[in-house]
């Protein structure tokens, strides 16, 4: 699985080297309402407007996946609660039935 990870991020790799050869040419680009103009080879402009579409798709996706990660947080916190009560209710039923052997714990269950 890994060796296939690198072929294609070689292949990846090969690729935008093509295309950044291949675009040299320089592109004026124009931010409308401010006075600012830039001229750069139009592989860069082409590569950074895919950078910032892609952080961009990223930030809405993490955004949205807040409610899932803080749903996560308190399942793991209610476990964790659950099993605290757990191991005091087992410690003071051992403790009541000394002649009772011991049960395994619910990890081994």
């Amino acid at each position: 699985m890994r060796l296939l990870t690198w072929l294609v991020f070689a292949l990846i790799a090969i690729l935008l080297v093509i295309f950044a050869v291949s675009n040299l040419a320089r592109v004026t680009v124009v931010f409308w309402p401010l006075p600012v103009r830039i001229e750069a080879p139009l592989y860069l402009v082409v590569l950074l407007g895919l950078l910032v579409g892609f952080l961009a798709g990223e930030l809405v996706a993490w955004i949205n996946g807040a409610r899932v990660r803080r749903a996560a947080r308190e399942r793991a916190r209610r476990i964790e609660t659950l099993e605290r009560d757990l191991a005091a209710v087992q410690k003071r039923l051992d403790a009541a039935l000394p002649g009772v052997p011991p049960r395994l714990p619910a990890d081994r269950v």
